[in-house]
Formats: C-alpha cells, sequence, structure tokens
C-alpha cells in the first residue's frame, strides 16, 4: 500500500495558514508533505503565493513530516546554482528530510524577468543541464559549468545534509517520462496513468518511486463543494499545452470560463462521501503509485483533516 501525503497549495493559502495546515496533517496521520512553488496564483480567485523557500523554513520547525517542493522550475526565474543552495539548506533544516521535485515550468511563473520562453523540447533540454549542475554541486565541491544553457564559474556550497538532495523529476508525456527515468531519482505525474508508469519504469526508471497528486474538496454540500473546486480551480481541466504557455493569472480566468461545473465535477472528488475520495486515491494505488498527496481546496481545512483522520486513511491502510 503506498503512503499518503498532504499537498500544501501556496496558490491559495498565506504562509501562517500553510504551517498550521502541515500540523493538521501531521495530527491526521498524513506521512509527508508536498508544497507547490509558484511566482503567482493561476488566477486571482485563488489570491496567494509566498516564497516557498520561506516556508519551507517555517515547516522545518513545525512539523516532522518530510517535505519536497511540487514543483520547482529551475531554468528561468531562477538559475538552476541558487535553487541547488536553497534545496541544499532546506535539506540541512530539515535533516534530510527533504526532496526537490523539479518540472519544466510554466510561463505564467518563469517569463517574469522577460526571458524568451522556449518550446517544449528545449525546456526539458535545459531541465537535464541544470539537473546535472545541481547534483555536481550536492557533492560539496567546487565546480564550474560551461554549458549550452547555463555558466557556473568557480561555485560550491558549504551548507548541505549528510546525504546529496533528491531530485524528483515531473513528466507527463513519452519524451518527459523518458528524460525523468534517465535524470530523475523518481517520477512526480498528477494522473493515475498506469501506461504512463509503466513507461517509465521500462525506460529506465525501474523500482524508482512513482509520486501522484489530486485535489479534492470535501465538503457536507457536494454542490457547494463543487461549485467552490470550480471557482478556484476550474484552470486545472485546462486541456493540451495552454497551462504551460498562458502568462498572466487574467489569461487562465479567461481561458477557465469555457469550464463548466459538470467538468469539475467529474474530474475532481467532491462532497463528504468517503467512497468518493476512495475511490480517487485507490486509482493511484491500482496505478502502481508509491506516494499519494491530497490537497483540500477551500477553507475548510481542519473539517478535510478530521474527515480523511477518521474516514478515509484508515481504511486505505487496512
Amino acid at each position: 500500500m503506498p503512503d499518503f501525503g498532504y499537498f500544501l497549495s501556496c496558490e491559495e493559502h498565506t504562509p501562517a495558514e500553510l504551517v498550521d495546515q502541515a500540523r493538521m496533517a501531521e495530527q491526521a496521520g498524513f506521512s509527508s508533505l508536498w508544497i507547490s512553488d509558484h511566482y503567482h496564483p493561476w488566477n486571482d480567485n485563488q489570491g496567494q503565493s509566498p516564497f516557498v523557500w520561506n516556508v519551507i523554513g517555517a515547516l522545518s520547525q513545525a512539523v516532522s513530516l518530510p517535505v519536497e517542493t511540487a514543483v520547482t522550475c529551475p531554468l528561468l526565474r531562477t538559475h538552476p546554482a541558487v535553487i541547488a543552495q536553497a534545496a541544499a539548506t532546506s535539506a540541512a533544516q530539515l535533516g534530510g528530510r527533504f526532496r526537490l521535485g523539479v518540472g519544466t515550468g510554466e510561463a505564467l511563473n518563469e517569463h517574469i524577468l522577460g526571458t524568451h520562453w522556449p518550446e517544449a523540447p528545449v525546456r526539458l533540454e535545459m531541465l537535464e543541464e541544470a539537473v546535472q549542475i545541481m547534483r555536481h554541486l550536492f557533492t560539496g565541491e567546487r565546480i564550474s559549468h560551461y554549458g549550452k544553457h547555463y555558466t557556473v564559474e568557480n561555485a560550491r556550497l558549504y551548507t548541505l545534509p549528510d546525504e546529496p538532495v533528491p531530485i524528483d523529476v515531473s513528466a507527463f508525456g513519452p519524451q518527459a517520462v523518458g528524460s525523468a527515468a534517465r535524470i530523475g531519482d523518481g517520477l512526480i505525474t498528477m494522473m493515475p496513468d498506469t501506461a504512463l508508469v509503466e513507461r517509465f519504469r521500462r525506460a529506465g526508471g525501474g523500482t524508482k518511486p512513482v509520486y501522484g497528486g489530486l485535489k479534492v474538496c470535501w465538503g457536507t454540500d457536494r454542490q457547494e463543494a463543487i461549485r467552490t473546486a470550480h471557482h478556484l480551480w476550474a484552470n486545472e481541466q485546462l486541456p493540451g499545452e495552454l497551462p504551460q504557455i498562458l502568462p498572466t493569472p487574467r489569461h487562465f480566468e479567461q481561458a477557465s470560463e469555457l469550464v463548466t461545473e459538470e467538468q469539475v465535477a467529474s474530474a475532481v472528488p467532491c462532497g463528504d462521501d468517503p467512497d468518493t475520495h476512495l475511490e480517487a486515491l485507490t486509482a493511484f494505488v491500482d496505478a502502481g503509485f508509491d506516494t499519494v498527496y491530497v490537497s483540500q481546496i477551500g477553507k475548510d481545512q481542519q473539517n478535510f483533516f478530521d474527515f480523511y483522520r477518521t474516514k478515509v486513511l484508515p481504511q486505505l491502510r487496512g
């Protein structure tokens, strides 16, 4: 049976709220934490986007759970040498209980410095070079790197955990899955796709861990929960490459006008029926995931954690 973690949403909550939720997650029996890393929320209704590395520092003092970014883009907004320092410090603060989740990102967050937004194959190439740089820095050795996309001169990390930071790679398409299998210590993906997991393992992923995540909206009134999920996260139902290329929250709001409440209801577990939540989580179990992270949409966090502590997690763990 996989482990079950909680997914902290920086897009919806203040730093203090995120720390409170982490405490509640630990008390409810969740085994680990994911935390999103964005410059912007996806839309103005979500309303927040704190700097993730500050929040991770606070989490290290508030809970004993492992923490992972889901996910950080080390390509444009922040140089991979700087991400390596942030990740190493986080791992040192957490006593080695930190993993760095990385991906090729979205224009929403990465174009803010006026940098050209490359096409997907170029971003994947940049990610592979970025991971190479970060792994070299995690050794504690002084490095210089003169690559196609990045330059590093005479850099050394002095604050390090006892072991190099594991790097998990987010992937959805076949090419990205192959890259994740080659360069990652694990795979991150957001759909319970058995074929994708099998492709990762065949491409060289072997027994490396596979991590998945989903959003739910617990509430005693299912229709109200659906409305909340639609109000805050309709953007998750946008198709294809739109989430990677739209540049501002306003553009996501415009595109999300095409997403109906019915579409959200069919994709997001809503309401207080334990079977609805169990069915969604079991799909990840059946697909071969090692850890599944759950994120509650909206403000009703305490009742969500009580529900999962008493009605959901015990059934999953048998």
